[in-house]
This record gives C-alpha cells, sequence and structure tokens, in this order.
C-alpha cells in the first residue's frame, strides 16, 4: 500500500468480525475499521487515536511555508501544480490511517466496511452524518462517481494503475456501495478504503479535468478561502464541518485558518522562519540544522529546535538515471556512476554526519533484503537466474564505500575499467564513445542546497573524463519536466509504507515506464521486476509479502538505476514556541501529520 502522488498513507484496519457459519451471509470482515491481519488497536465505539489529546483547543492562524508555486485547484490530475494541504484539508477518504499501527484503516465517510467471504468485492455503508462543505449529503453515487473518475482520463495517471484492479462497482442503496475486484488481493479492500470522495453534482457542473482556479467542493475539515496564483493559499476552518466529533477527527485539525506561503527555494524560507513569517518548519538541509539555527530566539527558547522520532520504512533516495536515454543503458555504466560517488566525504564534510546511507530500496525497516536470498525468496528469484546478475545470488546488498585502504581513487579505478568494457575511453582528458561523442549529462535540481554536494560529485566524475553539469531550475519547470520524463539524471525520493503493494507498480513496473506522470523515473522495463512487482501485489500472507520484497530489493539493487543516498530515522523540526500538543507522539508519520494534531496556547 501507499503512497498518493500529494501524501503518503499507511492502509490500516480495525474491529472485525468474523463470518457465521450458516446465517446465510457473504460477508468475511466487517466492522469499522479493516486491517490485513484482522488485529486492531482500536475498538468500535473508541474516543480518538491516542495520539490526539482531549485537552486541543481550536482558534488561531497557524502560517506554513511551501517551495514554488500553484496553478490549479485539484490535486489529482496530471498537469499544473496544486496548493499544498488541498487533499488533506478539503478531500475525505472513505477510511483513514491510525498512525500508531502498521497495517490498518478506520472508517471515515465509510461507516462500516464488508469484505466479501471470496474477498472480490468490499461494501461500504456511507455515515448518515457525512456532508460537503455547502451542506450536500455524500451518497453512494458520490462514491461511485469518484471511483470512475479517479480510474478514468481526465485523472492522473497514478490513480488509473493505483485502482487497476477495482473492476467497477454498483450502487446497493441509498447508504451502501459495492466494490468489484479483479482478482484476490489481500490488501485491495484497504486501497479501496483510501479513495478520496468527491461530490458528483460539482464535478459535473465544474469539469474535473478543467483547469481553473474554482475552489473545489470537499467534505473536510477546511474550507478554501484565499487562492491566486503568486500569493498565498488560505484555508478556512469549515465551522459546520461533519466530522467534528467523529473519533478519528476529534482533537485534530485545530486551527481556524491554515495559510500557506510560497517561496522560491528552501534558503530563502529558512531566513524567512527566523524572520517570523511563518510558524513552524520541517528542516531537510543538514548545514541549515547544525549551523543557521542559531542565534538569540534559539537560545532563549523563543523558537525551538527538534528532533521527532518516527518508525517509518525510509524507502530509497537517490540519484536516478534515466534508462530512455541511450547513455545510461549499459548496467556497467551505471555501476561506474555509483562508483564514482563519495558518500563518506559528503556525509563529512557537508552534511556533519549526520546521515545513514541507503543500502535498500526498503531502508530502515525488515522488508529491506540482507544476507543471501534462500527459501521463498530465492524461490521467487529463481526462474529469471540466466538473466540476472550473479550479484543477485552471491553478495549480499551494500553500497560502494570509500572506507577501505585504497578509497575513492581504488573505485575510481574500478570504474575506469567498467567503462573501458563498455566501450568508453579517454582522449585528451574526455571520455568519448567508438564515434566520439562526449560522456555528458545534467543533473536538474528543484532546491540549490544540493548543488554543494553535486560538485564534489562533479569533481570525481570528471577524474573519469565524464562531464555531469547540473542546476537549479524553476520547480514548476522542473515538475512538468519530471512529468514527461524530460531529464538525463535527478534526485528523487521513493516513498515506502510499512505494506508496500499497488504502488510498486507506478515505481519500477514496465507498464508504467512511457506513462506520463507515472514515478517509473528510470524508465525500468524488467522481466524480473515485473514478476516481483506482481509478487507484492497479489502475496497473501506475510512470509510471502517479505519475501517478495527482499527479492525486488536485491534485482532493483543489482540493477545500479539509482545511486543510493541517505536518511534519518527522525523528523528535524522548529517552530516558534506558541504551540501545545498531545503527550504521545504517533509511530508512522509525516511532520504535517503531527503538526495536525498540534494547537496554539492562550
Amino acid at each position: 500500500m501507499a503512497s498518493f502522488p500529494h501524501r503518503s498513507a499507511f492502509l490500516l484496519f480495525a474491529a472485525l468480525a468474523l463470518l457465521v457459519p450458516g446465517a446465510g451471509a457473504s460477508v468475511a470482515l466487517a466492522g469499522h475499521g479493516v486491517s490485513i491481519d484482522g488485529t486492531l488497536k482500536y475498538e468500535a465505539g473508541f474516543e480518538r487515536f491516542d495520539y490526539a489529546s482531549d485537552k486541543a483547543r481550536k482558534g488561531g492562524t497557524l502560517t506554513l511555508h511551501s517551495l514554488g508555486a500553484y496553478d490549479k485547484m485539484n490535486p489529482y490530475t496530471l498537469k499544473g501544480e496544486a496548493p499544498d494541504g488541498l487533499d488533506a484539508f478539503v478531500f475525505e477518504s472513505l477510511a483513514v490511517s491510525s498512525l500508531d499501527e502498521p497495517f490498518a484503516k478506520y472508517g471515515l465517510i465509510a461507516r462500516d466496511i464488508e469484505l466479501a467471504a471470496d474477498r472480490l468485492s468490499v461494501t461500504f455503508t456511507i455515515d448518515e452524518r457525512a456532508r460537503f462543505s455547502d451542506g450536500s449529503p455524500v451518497t453512494p453515487e458520490d462514491v461511485l462517481f469518484s471511483l470512475e473518475t479517479l480510474k478514468g482520463p481526465e485523472a492522473h495517471p497514478f490513480y488509473q494503475s493505483y485502482f487497476r484492479d477495482i473492476t467497477g462497482g454498483e450502487v446497493l442503496d441509498s447508504h451502501r456501495v459495492r466494490f468489484r475486484f479483479a482478482a484476490v488481493n489481500r490488501e485491495l479492500h484497504l486501497i479501496a478504503c483510501e479513495l478520496p470522495v468527491f461530490s458528483k453534482k460539482f464535478y459535473t457542473e465544474h469539469s474535473f479535468g478543467k483547469e481553473g482556479m474554482t475552489p473545489p467542493l470537499g467534505s473536510g475539515p477546511y474550507l478554501v478561502e484565499q487562492a491566486a496564483p503568486g500569493k498565498p493559499v488560505i484555508y478556512r476552518r469549515n465551522p459546520d464541518y461533519w466530522g467534528e466529533k467523529h473519533p478519528c477527527r476529534r482533537g485534530m485539525f485545530n486551527f481556524d485558518r491554515i495559510v500557506i506561503k510560497y517561496f522560491q527555494d528552501q534558503i530563502v524560507a529558512m531566513e524567512a522562519f527566523k524572520a517570523g513569517e511563518f510558524d513552524f518548519m520541517y528542516v531537510n538541509i543538514a548545514k541549515q540544522w547544525v549551523r543557521d539555527l542559531v542565534g538569540e530566539r534559539f537560545a532563549s527558547g523563543a523558537i525551538v529546535r527538534e528532533t521527532l522520532p518516527h518508525r517509518n520504512n525510509a524507502g530509497m533516495q537517490g540519484f536516478v538515471f534515466n534508462l530512455r536515454r541511450p547513455l545510461f543503458q549499459d548496467r556497467r555504466v551505471r555501476i561506474a556512476l555509483n562508483l564514482a560517488f563519495d558518500f563518506e566525504w559528503a556525509n563529512s564534510k557537508l552534511f556533519f554526519d549526520q546521515y545513514t546511507r541507503n543500502d535498500s530500496y526498503f531502508a530502515n525497516s525488515p522488508l529491506a533484503a540482507s544476507g543471501l536470498p534462500e527459501g521463498l525468496e530465492l524461490e521467487y528469484l529463481e526462474p529469471f537466474r540466466k538473466d540476472l546478475p550473479s550479484e543477485v545470488f552471491l553478495t549480499p546488498p551494500a553500497p560502494f564505500d570509500t572506507k577501505g585502504k585504497e578509497g575513492l581513487r581504488g573505485n575510481l579505478r574500478q570504474a575506469k575499467k567498467l567503462l573501458e568494457e563498455a566501450g568508453w575511453s579517454v582522449k585528451g582528458g574526455k571520455l568519448v564513445d567508438k564515434e566520439g561523442n562526449p560522456f555528458t549529462f545534467e543533473m536538474i535540481l528543484v532546491s540549490p542546497s544540493f548543488e554543494r554536494v553535486m560538485a564534489g560529485y562533479a569533481m570525481n566524475l570528471e577524474k573519469l573524463g565524464i562531464t555531469m553539469e547540473y542546476r537549479t531550475i524553476d520547480q514548476a519547470l522542473y515538475v512538468d519536466r519530471i512529468k514527461r520524463f524530460d531529464f538525463d539524471a535527478v534526485v528523487n525520493v521513493f516513498g515506502q509504507s510499512q505494506s508496500p503493494g499497488n504502488e510498486q507498480r507506478t515505481y519500477w513496473h514496465s507498464t508504467s515506464a512511457d506513462t506520463p506522470g507515472s514515478r517509473n523515473l528510470a524508465g525500468i522495463k524488467n522481466e524480473a521486476v515485473d514478476a516481483l512487482v506482481d509478487r507484492i501485489v497479489y502475496a497473501t500472507t506475510q512470509e510471502e509479502l517479505t519475501a517478495a520484497c527482499h527479492a525486488l530489493d536485491r534485482v532493483l539493487w543489482y540493477g545500479y538505476f539509482l545511486v543510493p543516498n541517505w536518511y534519518i530515522p527522525y523528523h528535524r523540526v522548529v517552530y516558534h514556541n506558541r504551540f501545545a500538543r498531545p503527550e504521545k507522539l504517533p509511530l508512522y508519520y509525516s511532520a504535517q501529520d503531527a503538526l495536525m494534531t498540534w494547537w496554539l496556547r492562550k
């Protein structure tokens, strides 16, 4: 399970009722929530999530920041960029995640979730209280319309892939809607729970795919009060929000207004934060965290600098090569590019030794491959042995490092040999192919803070005769180029949930390689990868899921489709000291998830 283009989600489950033999029912599981393994932390009638507080109070304005700009009001289409927060604040899904258990969803718009005994359909009963912000009720027709819309051509292609195995649905009565599945998949009913619900009436009057700045109609806790390109977006808490006392919402979304200001880059934004232009900031630049967050206001406690621990699957961040470019299609070339990166130098000189090297596509989780493949994992890999690198079977995955006696110099010698084997040679100090074409490529960036990292990497590549140009471009242009795969190389994060699933198709599967807007940025088309992704999607037990993830991890790792980067097992945040918050943090969450349980002190 997974992450939508604008938010990550952990699909979870609660209060399950087993089929009673002889009762004549065709329900395998039913209740106010659902989970993969049938275990739930919160029983029916729970008051609130443990990471929300009964002391929370409503009021005040929260001011945040974002980078770049926005030019549309629909976060579910491909073209353009929607403002931050629109999906989380204005729209709602059938069920929502519990952030303190790994595999559960609790009904929000749906008050009851029933999985059929054959696991080929799921029925949602809509909460009679659920209302859109104009006061109109949320109906089964709205839910069915939402599914059909997101599977249709006007929606972002991600959703067509993500909801692919939900073949359709039908309205059963005034409160119930049923979704049909193409095949048995242990998480598909949980994926269905993630469906955002749209107003059929509103999007009949306002075309779903039409560009424009008309504020959308949703059922969430906030309304769009102000939005215009080049200006902050302002959300106003809906005083008539239907879910105010819902257990999944109690103690959350406590600010009367949320203002999001836009800046061109994170460096400028940091100075604006210190000047008091906004309240809270997630810090993803090591230098800023260590050197820039100092001064009288920090010393006095007026501004708080804090790390928030979490148990998130770190996934993979890396320098991604676009295999649609002939330059990167030879695996030996990609290995050479990996050998030229000196993480140890970057971590010491640039990152103040804050980071851990990515050693897996499922880093910081039990799903990361280790040792050599055996058992079920080996069984999944065996049919592709002749087509896979021998390292998949013989060498535990590990990134190249410069810790040994020869250090970087030894790595560059290996890289030179591999490039020669691939048909490249140095002439006049430049690496050229047999036709004399130079080895030159461009790394596009969206943050100037990465330029320091690229400078060191480019110097190492230059020693091999390779020219890597790097430049920071406008965010709107950057997003557009990424959607169209118009780049040679790019820095990207492939986020992972605690239970990977359908989203792996848009990351790695060959069917997504040529789909604009997919997250298969590398353009991977590999039979073994496709088969292992399917193993993940259709796993029936945790053992099968873990084995499939381990196997996929090895195949991706030794494909060298990217240069692994780094991660940290906590959130670095700074905020002006005007907040109160619950005593308990969630476990699997983003910094914004935590912030939505905070409130302003009197």
